[in-house]
């Protein structure tokens, strides 16, 4: 499944080896000449777009950070929030992360690996100029830093000895001779600001994903599980632990049908907040607002029946809450009062509001109400914004020049056994009202996700179709976030039924809004959305090509061959040993011979969300029953591609294969 937090995510090793790379035939370039013009557009609006990995605004307000990210090299910039040209804060290395600024708004500590690429280290520079110091030198990777509330100490997580970043979507390394469950531990470390060696204070056996320092800086709230970081997340207890090092203590067990993420302290440090509900992917947050005793005790719902997925929050003083919200396929933030429930939108857009990582957030300054965010959509490119909140002024135009190379996008909305549905109806670049166009429907990974009006990045390849004359129907159903923690239940159990039920009747919709050839219909997506492709060429014959990226075939293979298996047991209620049926029952290859579709099929070789053997089982059933198919293996790759040239190849591939089939 799609897992994209928080730092996106997980791996496996190598069943894949059954694969041969033969089958990959990645050397071979898709004969894609009828889309080159448009095509070339596109790649320039997917791959030319300056990114903002993360926002930071002072706690004066005053001053705006960014990470800006320009063809795989990233740096720091500052600016005021009034206005003025963008200073650069940086140690000079290729890759630069993880902007913290300083209690007193003068310095700000990020990760640099500039003495050695791959590398990271903490280092501290002063916002008024001067060169930056090198506060580490460890061997591992760093992640995260935040300064304690009196500005004397900087705290990071450390993986130390790493080998890759931590995440599922990262490639998985292969492993041969005995076989043994990877367990490196991300670990809570502290560093003196002045300088001084770093120093571990959670438990060796804890891998910490998240924290936050305590009001009074004596103690720390963390997110952190027992075992192996990518697959226990799904297992994560909320834990205290005193910043002078010692026993981690639980303060929150969840059920074992939900997720926790983002914990905060309150104000006055006798509580902790923080985001609960079912969640399929590490860094895609979504759910109800929780409160707990910080020495522990039964939590308590404050959104319960709210009509929206909260995806980020902070605890400022004044006794309200402020999270971000998916809501609708929309962005937004709110309020929730602690003391009576009562939720306030402060600001709703259509587009994507965000300060780091997937969700809904914004960087908020002392004052509670003075924030910076990234504000994108599939109509204006991603630029920083800061401000008061939703009354934000445009602080950076790195993306002046990049114009949309798809057609406009409209919100669509409707009903299917009794939910009220939503999903985004991307139309063909130079739209003619007089025309009928080919249709792909784009699933979207998850299933605890949301398809959202954001601007394309070279991940997505069902964007790219619009330009090639297609709609692209993006929709969000049941299992989704967006329409509250019940919407996003309501495929337990159900995979493959009522979801598709949901995306089917979204189809028929979309028929009724635009000029659509039902008979040129298609369908796509990634993980989740790969799944759901599967599913969808062995319920119906209404879609005329498909492509299945890093999709799963069978259910009951799947759960032995992937290692983020904590996953399924919330969706599918009891693991594959005690319920093979309830997996067998969503299993594509379980209704295969009703498969007619052609079907395209992509994965990376080192995928550990989705591994390799899922596709070729697909492909392989495919072919044995005469269905048109071809299968392609990618050298090195994750769940989430790294390698441009290999995200270049899928976009056109992708196309290739629906305009030989749709048009």
């Amino acid at each position: 499944m799609n897992k994209a937090g928080r730092n996106i995510f997980v791996a496996i090793f190598a069943c894949l080896v059954l694969v041969p790379l033969a089958l990959a035939q990645t050397a071979a370039r898709p004969r894609a000449e009828a889309i080159k013009s448009p095509m070339a557009n596109v790649m320039s609006a997917l791959f030319n777009a300056i990114t903002f990995d993360q926002t930071a605004i002072s706690p004066d307000g005053k001053q705006v950070a960014w990470v800006e990210t320009v063809k795989g090299s990233s740096a720091i910039y500052v600016a005021a929030t009034g206005g003025g040209a963008p200073r650069r804060i940086t140690a000079s290395g290729p890759a630069e992360s993880g902007i913290a600024w300083s209690p007193d708004s003068r310095q700000i500590a990020f990760l640099s690996d500039a003495g050695k690429p791959g590398q990271p280290q903490l280092y501290v520079s002063v916002v008024s100029g001067g060169p930056s110091r090198k506060l580490t030198s460890v061997k591992g990777f760093l992640a995260s830093p935040g300064w304690s509330p009196d500005g004397k100490t900087i705290a990071v997580l450390f993986t130390e000895n790493a080998e890759r970043s931590a995440g599922p979507l990262v490639a998985e390394k292969a492993q041969t001779g005995v076989i043994q469950e990877a367990v490196t531990e991300q670990r809570l470390a502290l560093v003196d600001a002045a300088g001084g060696k770093l120093r571990q204070i959670s438990p060796a056996d804890m891998y910490v994903y998240e924290y936050a320092w305590s009001p009074d800086g004596k103690s720390f709230v963390t997110t952190a599980a027992h075992g192996n970081g990518d697959n226990n997340w799904y297992i994560a207890q909320v834990y205290t632990i005193p910043a002078a090092g010692g026993d981690m203590k639980s303060v929150y067990k969840p059920p074992i049908d939900s997720q926790i993420a983002i914990p905060a302290w309150s104000p006055d440090g006798k509580s902790v907040a923080f985001i609960s509900g079912i969640m399929s992917d590490e860094p895609a947050v979504g759910g109800d607002i929780f409160i707990v005793p910080a020495e522990g005790g039964e939590a308590r719902n404050v959104t319960p029946g709210m009509k929206a997925s909260a995806s980020w929050l902070t605890w400022p003083a004044g006794g309200k809450i402020l999270f971000g919200e998916e809501v609708d396929g929309e962005s937004g933030v709110a309020t929730v009062d602690v003391a009576s429930g009562n939720i306030e939108t402060l600001t709703h857009v259509p587009g994507q509001l965000t300060a780091s990582g997937w969700g809904t957030a914004v960087s908020l300054a002392s004052d509670g109400k003075t924030a910076a965010v990234v504000r994108q959509s599939l109509a204006h490119p991603p630029e920083v914004w800061a401000g008061a909140i939703g009354q934000w002024k445009q602080i950076t135009s790195r993306n002046a020049s990049l114009k949309p190379a798809w057609g406009e996008a409209k919100s669509i909305h409707w009903q299917n056994d009794g939910f009220n549905l939503q999903g985004w109806l991307l139309y063909p670049l130079n739209f003619d009202a007089a025309k009928k166009y080919p249709m792909v429907v784009q699933v979207h990974g998850g299933p605890s996700a949301m398809a959202r009006s954001s601007w394309p990045t070279s991940h997505s390849f069902g964007v790219a179709l619009s330009s090639a004359g297609y709609f692209v129907f993006m929709p969000n159903p049941r299992g989704s976030f967006g329409q509250g923690e019940a919407f996003t239940r309501a495929n337990v159990k159900d995979f493959g039924y009522g979801d598709f039920r949901d995306i089917m009747t979204g189809v028929d919709q979309a028929l009724k809004e635009a000029p659509i050839d039902e008979h040129r219909l298609g369908i796509t997506g990634w993980s989740y959305g790969g799944y759901m492709t599967m599913w969808a060429v062995t319920q119906t014959n209404r879609f005329a090509a498909a492509v299945a990226g890093a999709g799963l075939a069978n259910f009951q293979s799947y759960y032995g061959e992937n290692q983020i298996d904590q996953w399924m047991v919330p969706f599918f209620g009891a693991t594959v040993y005690d319920d093979p049926q309830v997996y067998a029952k969503s299993s594509p290859i379980t209704f295969i011979k009703n498969a007619k579709t052609p079907t395209l099929v992509l994965v990376g070789d080192s995928d550990g969300e989705c591994p390799t053997p899922q596709s070729y089982e697909f492909w392989h059933a495919l072919k044995t029953l005469g269905v048109k198919t071809e299968l392609v293996v990618y050298e090195h790759e994750g769940h989430m591609f790294a390698d441009p040239t290999h995200q270049r190849d899928v976009i056109e591939r992708v196309a290739a294969w629906f305009n030989q089939h749709l048009k």
